[in-house]
């Protein structure tokens, strides 16, 4: 079940690798995000010490917590086997790439993280999508006044 997915990030990427992360969280943040106030939308992920942490996720702040409620923005890390963070740390290294989140979700009882491993568009490339979508919507409109 999805909690939040980043649309924008496809938009303003090219999506060249995918892992799926856990999330290290406090007892708010997991009560505030089964209540489904989380927003991912300006989230990215930093490499620090060889381990991936995700930065301007968005968990409100729980309604029945108390003065140990969490931080909204706060920092907090990703879980990746070494061999994958391995991996991200080289190729951002050697080729330039950013890591953005694609969609948070449970499996289980757990709260899953897709990040990607992305590339940036230029503004070319983002009118080239806005118009093959355009394009598609007529087609779509017109297929589907054809069948009346």
């Amino acid at each position: 079940m999805d909690i939040c997915t980043n649309r924008k990030a496809t938009f303003e990427y090219f999506i060249l690798d995918k892992f799926e992360a856990g999330i290290k969280l406090k007892g708010t943040e997991i009560k505030s995000i089964r209540a489904g106030k989380c927003n991912i939308n300006d989230a990215y992920v930093i490499m620090k010490n060889n381990r991936p942490y995700i930065l301007n996720m968005f968990i409100a702040k729980y309604d029945h917590g108390n003065i140990f409620n969490h931080d909204e923005l706060r920092t907090r890390e990703l879980l990746l086997n070494k061999h994958e963070c391995d991996k991200l740390t080289s190729r951002i290294k050697k080729e330039g790439l950013t890591i953005v989140a694609l969609k948070a979700y449970f499996k289980g009882s757990l709260v899953k993280i897709e990040i990607a491993l992305a590339k940036g568009k230029k503004l070319v490339d983002k009118r080239e999508v806005i118009k093959k979508r355009d394009t598609e919507r007529k087609i779509q409109k017109e297929m589907k006044d054809s069948y009346k």
